[in-house]
């Protein structure tokens, strides 16, 4: 099956037409699975693939409920839709999924199934029963519908610049004007449109905490943190790896933030550099506006894709022809970037904010890089070997954001410009480390403290971000906004714990390119077989067959922060 030609997998155990509309409808299909006896290995695997089949089918109505929800918040009956699912049907199918998830352990003939097929995913079943307390259920399905409201308070928030209404990733555009007075008008506009909400976003932040802490609690844990490395299935580093990735970053790469803040200020001619000086040209030189619509921003991507290995274009023809794209900013429109895998379709779908700057480019092809991934995990077997670790899935898209910038031609009329955009490119992968340390840090502390008062969470936000702080940037005057700045992270209320990924990642990102600059093309041979191997290796083992290896150390953080620096420095 070619890519292009991808197929929605073909339903054996479910009738082809059936949709998800009530629990009544979908529970005999458990209760099948749940009954049927197992007498010989085929039919354990003939199981298997049912199992795999009814997955795929919720998790894909699951998607699509969440998916239109954040396409349009203002609409409350796909509030309603998704709200449905999370507390009427999730919870009914989590009992059932204990109870599938214990009759395959103990079945006489799983023994025999292939050993270096199946280990992850035995490994992953093993641990879901550990963790499986009934208690938790009702916690978790409020969980999933408080984590939404981050979105529907985020989605109503804009700013009046020049009479005219604009989201706060819109207004993100002005902090490029070369009239600073203009930036640091919009920059306080959107802090303080983000104030505005800081209480209502303490206080749902607070329930989250709260809630998480009794999830980890019920399951036997001592904090949220511990639960949720096992949850997430944190086999191959700890809370430890994560405090030495910390350190790192402040060895290695802080110094290198505070190099390129330095380079800013000069080339901007500055006394101080504050916070709306950093995106911003010298006066004369235009801000890159590499688009101006979405559908220029996907067809000039293609192109791109195209230039650096057809059948990642091929993927994004695919699902521009499904309508599985919804790219521009608007408002209504939840904030933030995702690709979202559909396990039946097999495309999955992109969703972002372009607003026609510069980072849009890097976040569309960051989505096309997980696009892909799922495109190549989907010729296999079984649902839950789709599943891959997010370690490995943020390699897939940053080493697309790495791979793609010798073909952003597409994008940039002049040399010039194209230079300026490898740049920003590459200031950004060294800049993001002590942002990612710092979330990561933060929650941390936040749930080994679960008690803390709101006073306490705001000093120790501060606190945290003045040890990775380079001593360029200019922050005087801001300290009440600098408290809350956590609220713009959406992962700390909708996907705990996930963001050190986007560290460990970009390291192997970065791995990748040092590959892809020796040969290209046996960078990407290697990275379509990782990408092609799913979750059915363990992460060391994906890493490995990218060709690049799973270390956190400081002595490999300074190798990747040097080659990073000496290629930015060849521009």
């Amino acid at each position: 099956m070619s890519i292009a030609n991808i197929q929605k997998t073909p339903r054996h155990f479910l009738p082809g037409d059936f949709t998800i509309s009530t629990w009544e409808a979908l529970e005999p299909y458990f209760q099948d699975l749940l009954n049927r006896p197992l007498l010989s290995g085929d039919e354990l695997e003939k199981w298997m693939a049912d199992c795999s089949e009814l997955e795929a089918a919720v998790s894909e109505d699951a998607c699509w409920r969440q998916i239109r929800m954040t396409c349009d918040t203002e609409n409350k009956e796909l509030e309603e839709a998704f709200t449905f699912f999370v507390m009427e049907i999730q919870p009914k199918i989590q009992p059932y999924a204990d109870q599938l998830n214990r009759k395959l352990i103990s079945n006489e003939y799983t023994k025999a199934l292939d050993q270096q097929e199946y280990f992850t995913y035995l490994r992953s079943v093993k641990k879901s029963i550990d963790l499986y307390r009934e208690e938790n259920i009702p916690l978790q399905a409020e969980l999933s519908v408080l984590a939404q409201q981050y979105g529907v308070i985020s989605g109503k928030m804009a700013v009046t610049i020049d009479g005219k209404e604009y989201t706060l990733q819109q207004a993100t555009k002005f902090l490029e004007s070369p009239d600073r007075s203009k930036r640091e008008a919009v920059y306080r506009s959107i802090q303080e449109r983000r104030y505005q909400d800081k209480d209502q976003l303490n206080e749902l932040f607070s329930q989250l905490v709260q809630k998480r802490h009794q999830v980890a609690l019920n399951a036997g844990f001592a904090n949220f943190r511990d639960y949720k490395f096992a949850e997430m299935g944190r086999f191959d580093y700890s809370k430890e790896d994560c405090f030495a990735f910390h350190e790192a970053v402040k060895q290695q790469v802080v110094p290198l933030v505070a190099e390129i803040y330095k380079k800013k200020q000069a080339k901007l001619q500055l006394d101080s550099l504050r916070p709306w000086d950093t995106e911003a040209e010298p006066a004369g030189i235009e801000p890159l506006r590499p688009f101006k619509t979405g559908e220029e921003l996907l067809e000039k991507t293609i192109e791109c894709f195209r230039a650096l290995r057809p059948l990642f274009a091929d993927c994004l023809l695919t699902m521009k022809k499904m309508g599985h794209l919804d790219l521009e900013s608007r408002k209504g429109k939840a904030p933030g970037g995702y690709n979202c895998p559909l396990a039946e379709s097999g495309a999955p779908f992109i969703f972002m904010n372009a607003a026609g700057q510069m980072h849009d480019v890097t976040t569309m092809v960051h989505e096309g890089g997980h696009a892909i991934h799922s495109f190549l995990a989907h010729p296999l077997r079984l649902s839950a070997f789709k599943e891959y670790p997010m370690e490995i899935a943020e390699v897939a898209s940053m080493s697309m954001e790495l791979f793609s910038m010798d073909f952003w031609h597409s994008f940039f009329t002049t040399e010039e410009e194209l230079k300026r955009a490898k740049e920003h490119q590459l200031e950004r992968v060294i800049t993001i480390f002590p942002w990612i340390a710092i979330i990561d840090k933060f929650q941390h502390w936040v749930y080994e403290n679960p008690h803390h008062s709101l006073a306490e969470r705001a000093g120790k936000w501060v606190e945290i971000n003045d040890e990775f702080a380079t001593g360029v940037l200019d922050l005087s005057g801001l300290d009440e906004f600098r408290k809350y700045g956590w609220q713009r992270q959406l992962h700390l209320f909708e996907v705990p714990f996930y963001y050190i990924e986007y560290g460990i990642a970009q390291l192997g990102a970065i791995g990748m390119w040092m590959q892809f600059k020796e040969n290209k093309e046996t960078a990407l041979d290697n990275y379509t077989k990782a990408l092609s191997l799913g979750g059915t290796r363990t992460l060391p083992e994906l890493y490995q067959a990218a060709g690049i290896s799973f270390d956190l150390g400081p002595n490999r953080v300074k190798t990747l922060m040097d080659f990073t620096a000496a290629e930015m420095k060849k521009l």
